[in-house]
C-alpha cells in the first residue's frame, strides 16, 4: 500500500557552516517530526517554505495527501495587525507567507493537516486569529519552556475538550506534553474552536469550529519530542495520517 503523501515545509534554508561539515546551505528540520510521522505509517516531501500566493499554494496541496506545519521562528506580528514586541525572535517573511497561504490552502480544499508549536499559531493567524507575543509577561504561568535552546522544553498537562476531533484522536481526556514556546494563540478567529489548554489558562490546541470540515488539528506543545514513547502523543500522528489515507489523492 502507498504511504499517504504529506507536504512538510522545512525550517528556512540553512546558512553555510549551520551544518558541520556542509560546504553549502542545507535544507533541514528536527528528525523527529519525520520519525513520528514514518511511525504512523506517512511519507514526508519537505521543501523550502518560499514565498508563494493562494493560487500556488493549491497547486502544491493538489499533489498530497496532507500537511504538516512544523516549528521555528515566530511569526511576523504584521501578519496579524500587531507591532513587534522586543520578545519577538526569528521571523522570516518568506516562511511567514508560504505556511500561511499552505494553511488557507488546506481549509479551502479539505486537505487533512496537522499544525504544530508555530504551525498551530499559523494555522490561527490565516484563519483571523492573533498572538500573545510574550507568555513570560503574565503572571501564574506554567513553565512553557524556552524554544530554540538545548534542554529548553518542559512538560505540563493539558485538558483536552471532550468531544473534539483531538479528543477522538488522542483518547484521553488530560495529556501530559512537551512545550518550548513563548508565544501562543490568544484569539483562533470565527472558524476555530479551542480544544484544549493548560492550568494557567494558555490554549493548547485549536480545530475547525465546523464539524462537518476537514480534520485540521492544531498543537501548541510538540508531540513529535515525546511520541516515541508516549503512545497518545503518538495517536496525533497515527490519527492525522489515517485521515490523509482516506482521502489520498481524492480524485486529485
Amino acid at each position: 500500500m502507498t504511504r499517504p503523501l504529506v507536504a512538510v515545509p522545512t525550517y528556512p534554508r540553512l546558512e553555510r557552516g549551520t551544518v558541520r561539515g556542509w560546504a553549502d546551505d542545507g535544507v533541514g528540520l528536527p528528525a523527529r517530526y519525520l520519525d513520528a510521522l514514518h511511525r504512523a505509517g506517512g511519507q514526508e516531501a519537505c521543501f523550502l517554505p518560499d514565498a508563494r500566493d493562494d493560487a500556488a499554494a493549491a497547486s502544491l496541496l493538489s499533489r498530497v495527501d496532507g500537511l504538516m506545519l512544523v516549528g521555528g521562528g515566530d511569526l511576523d506580528p504584521a501578519t496579524y495587525g500587531a507591532p513587534r514586541a522586543a520578545a519577538c525572535y526569528g521571523v522570516d517573511a518568506a516562511r511567514d507567507a508560504c505556511e500561511l497561504a499552505l494553511a488557507r490552502a488546506a481549509v479551502a480544499l479539505g486537505v487533512p493537516t496537522l499544525a504544530i508549536c508555530r504551525g498551530q499559531q499559523v494555522l490561527a493567524v490565516a484563519l483571523g486569529g492573533s498572538l500573545d507575543q510574550d507568555l513570560a509577561g503574565g503572571v501564574d504561568r506554567v513553565d512553557h519552556g524556552t524554544p530554540g535552546i538545548a534542554g529548553g522544553s518542559r512538560t505540563h498537562p493539558v485538558e483536552v475538550v471532550s468531544g473534539s476531533r483531538l479528543g477522538a484522536t488522542l483518547g484521553v481526556s488530560t495529556a501530559t506534553v512537551s512545550s518550548q514556546h513563548h508565544q501562543a494563540v490568544v484569539a483562533g478567529g470565527p472558524a476555530v474552536h479551542p480544544v484544549a489548554c493548560a492550568p494557567d489558562g494558555v490554549l493548547e490546541a485549536i480545530e475547525l469550529a465546523s464539524p462537518d470540515g476537514p480534520w485540521i488539528v492544531g498543537v501548541q506543545w510538540h508531540p513529535e519530542d515525546t511520541a516515541e514513547r508516549d503512545p497518545v502523543q503518538q495517536r496525533l500522528f497515527d490519527g492525522f495520517v489515517a485521515q490523509c489515507a482516506s482521502t489520498e489523492r481524492r480524485g486529485r
